[in-house]
């Protein structure tokens, strides 16, 4: 749960809430500001190691919550995790078989940075098309979508990627990012199916 950002204040109060990472706090506020996921909604993670999001994901819904990332996730219980690259079609298939239709797709997965800003802006921005993509092929209509990306020259290209698949697109900030970090979510309801 670590970082190389240290141990503030809410890396911190996410170790003592028994929470995987800082992260679950984002998803917290997202949900409370635009109410994306629903008590019977089936729900997709993609990118969930550690799985801070999955915790939080199985405290809102009733429905199947699927975890899909490139790295094991320890074991939660009530939610079933899928090793694999959410590029691959048996993965994007094995999520048909097991949930059917989806009804929201989240990821707040990153590439590791290597600290050049514009090569860094194109994968981050290359993982959201990635899932994009994902949701596209898994969603049902009025579905819901939220991805995390980082401001910069290729965001606005990316945002208007979303609008074409949904009927409501926002950004938002949240409060648990780090001071200075360019991150930044879109949150997208309603999918035009």
């Amino acid at each position: 749960m670590g970082s190389q950002w240290g141990a503030d204040r809410t890396y911190l109060r996410a170790k003592h809430e028994g929470y995987r990472s800082r992260a679950a706090y984002k998803l917290l506020e997202i949900q409370k500001k635009f109410g994306i996921i629903r008590v019977d909604d089936t729900v997709v993670d993609l990118g969930a190691a550690p799985g801070s999001w999955l915790q939080v994901l199985k405290t809102l819904t009733e429905g199947k919550v699927i975890g899909v990332d490139l790295n094991p996730i320890a074991d939660l219980e009530g939610v079933e995790t899928i090793v694999g690259d959410l590029n691959d079609p048996a993965v994007v298939q094995l999520v048909r078989d097991l949930l059917g239709p989806v009804s929201v797709v989240v990821c707040d997965a990153a590439p590791k940075l290597s600290g050049h800003k514009s090569y860094d802006q194109a994968r981050i921005i290359e993982l959201n098309e990635q899932a994009l993509k994902f949701a596209c092929s898994v969603l049902k209509q009025g579905g819901n979508f939220a991805i995390k990306s980082f401001q910069g020259t290729d965001f606005p290209e990316l945002y208007a990627k979303v609008k074409e698949h949904f009927y409501s697109v926002k950004t938002c900030n949240t409060q648990s990012s780090r001071k200075g970090s360019t991150e930044l979510y879109i949150v997208a309801k309603n999918f035009v199916g």
